[in-house]
């Protein structure tokens, strides 16, 4: 994808660049073969690589370079300088590398470099002798996609079994509350990957239901078959509330959910939720014209997740597109006209209800797993039972930078988690310890968010989010747990790389202790 990215600037391919004019780190936009290229300056070691990023096709100049990697402005996709590998989701392929020659003070771009590939015997830079003879994956979403796919990155040329019940899986969910939803997006940008990617890595792509697990064997409807390892990557249900006719209302986890909302789209909508999914429903809705009204038990929208300030301003902005929130509400009954209030009622065509997810554990519960809210596994996502790991929504695992145990519903993080559990799979594993990242869709306004914080002591802002350019540090015991902003993208990456960094210095110096912003 390169829609966002125009194809101009100087020709490195003809003129070249001088070398004085690359600044360490800082990308250099230009051409090559009529091709949109960065050049990038490490030292006295020169880069080129492609200008967009393959998830939706952002300009990857206006991101930033951290070690060896350039990182996407819009959701954080990694891509390594030296190979052009999706180091970091929610980017899967590789951006193409160019070869690069030093002619006295400039440097010039050649032809492409040989291009990374995935595919199996297709990167001859890694290979893995050793590692399971057989590897199952429980769960079609993105840790169970992530996860196969750098099983074979890291080499691993053994038999792959990706049980995905869903139809449909793996879709790319965050856009099913989003431009999906919206209309802003067709359903052929849905699919993560397709049948035939799934053929040419040699993954087995199954849709039957797992219905037990017994030590390392699979329980199937009517079958059974063991595997040498087996990651659960199960993910989470979307809640339905325990209400007479709850079974009327619209949930949304799945493509055939966002389809449904869709095909039954009209008049007035009721959305049971004032959370992401909720918000991001309400917002989707409103864009295809619909009347929406909000019902939410919290009197602040998101102020568990983002705080007061942030959560209003996030209301008013759906105010001034019309929503009505009915908020300290709680609904005791859906029926054929609506929603029946504590006080009240709302009438409407068609109800959502977004209220949160749970876990899937049954699976996890049926072989004895450790649980605590959420499959309990190590920073190397091993589970209790040796040869079985877990990634994903499903995982509670330590979080490096709070020492705490977590469990988040990103996802990014999911992706991440698969491709880490894949690695430690193969005896590649390290700690985990990334920064977690989620995006927010309101209307014209995006949300970023990085890091991860429970609980804070206090929010400093800098900025004013009624102006759209504006940032928030959750904090405690003066320590930078998360950062959240709005218009600024390059901020919210370099906030990233604090954190990664455990640098309070740099982030005391973005956000100040005691920063103040304007009113929403």
């Amino acid at each position: 994808m390169s829609e966002f990215v125009e194809i101009s600037g100087p020709d490195f391919l003809k003129d070249g660049i001088a070398c004085s004019a690359l600044e360490e780190g800082k990308p250099v936009a230009g051409q090559a073969n009529g091709e949109a290229v960065l050049v990038i300056r490490r030292g006295e070691v020169f880069f080129a690589v492609g200008a967009a990023c393959t998830h939706y096709g952002a300009p990857l100049a206006e991101g930033i370079v951290e070690g060896g990697t350039i990182r996407c402005p819009w959701h954080h996709a990694r891509f390594d300088l030296a190979t052009g590998e999706a180091s970091g989701p929610p980017a899967l392929n590789a951006i193409p590398c160019f070869s690069v020659e030093r002619r006295g003070d400039r440097v010039y771009v050649l032809g492409r470099a040989l291009e990374y590939s995935s595919a199996p015997g297709g990167n001859p830079r890694r290979s893995s002798t050793n590692g399971p003879q057989s590897i199952a994956i429980v769960g079609g979403g993105p840790a169970g996609t992530a996860a196969a796919e750098m099983l074979r990155r890291e080499g691993y040329d053994g038999p792959i079994t990706l049980f995905a019940s869903e139809p449909s899986s793996p879709v790319d969910r965050p856009n099913l509350s989003k431009d999906y939803l919206a209309g802003h997006a067709s359903e052929d940008l849905i699919p993560l990957r397709s049948p035939e990617d799934f053929a040419e890595y040699h993954i087995d792509l199954r849709r039957e239901v797992v219905r037990g697990l017994k030590g390392k064997t699979l329980i199937l409807e009517g079958s059974s078959q063991a595997f040498d390892a087996i990651l659960l990557t199960t993910g989470a249900t979307s809640i339905r509330l325990d209400i007479p006719g709850a079974a009327r209302a619209h949930l949304l986890r799945t493509l055939d959910d966002s389809r449904s909302i869709i095909a039954h789209a009209k008049g007035r909508a009721i959305v049971i939720g004032a959370s992401f999914i909720g918000l991001e429903a309400a917002a989707a809705l409103t864009t295809r014209g619909l009347e929406v009204h909000v019902i939410g038990r919290e009197l602040v929208p998101l102020e568990r997740i983002l705080g007061p300030e942030l959560g209003i301003f996030v209301r008013q902005l759906h105010e001034k597109k019309g929503v009505q929130f009915h908020l300290g509400e709680s609904p005791k009954e859906i029926d054929a006209k609506g929603v029946v209030l504590e006080n009240g009622r709302i009438d409407g065509e068609i109800v959502i209800m977004g209220v949160g997810v749970r876990p899937e554990m049954t699976l996890a519960e049926k072989g004895g797993l450790a649980i605590d809210r959420g499959i309990v596994v190590d920073d190397q996502f091993r589970t209790s039972i040796a040869g079985i790991w877990a990634a994903g929504d499903v995982a509670r695992f330590p979080y490096v930078y709070t020492g705490e145990k977590a469990r988040i519903e990103h996802w990014m993080v999911a992706e991440q988690q698969g491709q880490a559990a894949a690695r430690s799979m193969l005896g590649k594993g390290t700690r985990f310890d990334r920064v977690p990242f989620f995006w927010s869709a309101h209307y014209d306004v995006t949300i970023g968010y990085v890091g991860h914080a429970e609980s804070w002591d206090r929010i400093d802002y800098s900025g004013d989010f009624s102006q759209g350019d504006a940032a928030a540090a959750y904090r405690r015991a003066g320590k930078t747990l998360a950062v959240a902003a709005i218009g600024r993208d390059q901020f919210l990456l370099h906030a990233e790389a604090a954190i990664e960094r455990e640098d309070e210095t740099a982030l005391t110096q973005m956000i100040a202790p005691g920063a103040t912003q304007g009113e929403p």
